[in-house]
């Protein structure tokens, strides 16, 4: 599943505009990376992958005084996959790793008060995710042309100091 999703990744970050493999890892990490993440041992294989799937092309920009760079592109089919992709239910809800989940886990070494405060805090926090979502999924019904991805993408990069506190990594000039 995690290879698969990788692949998506990959996907979603060469529809916003062609890139080597180098800028895919940098774009994820400023656009998602707050709740994704993709390594080069991931990246570089997955996009072998993909060219050999005729979902991506690459050509290769010579750099002065730098090494070349392999410029990879969606295909036709590989925006087909990416749409198709996106039309599918969510089938893996991937946890990570969970801090809460651990402390929990080893719970019995600690009062219940301190417990049950960690589970207070994370379930407001949840609820503060699911505002968002809903006034994310308000938007998306409001909108009248559906091939208009700006907007809500506009809309989730924003808004993302609500879900993810502390998280300061710029948005990417493209998508502001």
């Amino acid at each position: 599943m995690w290879e698969q999703n990788c692949r998506y990744a990959i996907l979603g970050a060469l529809a916003i505009e062609p890139m080597p493999g180098y800028d895919i890892k940098e774009v994820l990490g400023r656009t998602v990376g707050h709740f994704w993440s993709e390594s080069y041992g991931q990246i570089y294989p997955t996009l072998k992958k993909l060219a050999a799937g005729g979902l991506i092309t690459s050509r290769v920009e010579s750099g002065t005084g730098k090494p070349d760079r392999h410029v990879y592109t969606l295909t036709e089919a590989g925006w087909e996959d990416l749409r198709t992709w996106l039309a599918r239910p969510v089938d893996s809800h991937q946890p990570g790793r969970s801090e809460l989940l651990l402390k929990l886990f080893f719970g019995r070494h600690a009062p219940a008060d301190s417990l049950l405060d960690h589970l207070r805090q994370h379930r407001a926090s949840l609820l503060q995710r699911l505002a968002l979502y809903q006034v994310i999924e308000a938007e998306l019904q409001a909108q009248a042309d559906p091939d208009q991805p700006s907007a809500p993408c506009a809309t989730v990069c924003s808004s993302r100091e609500l879900l993810w506190r502390g998280v300061t990594r710029p948005l990417p000039v493209y998508l502001t």
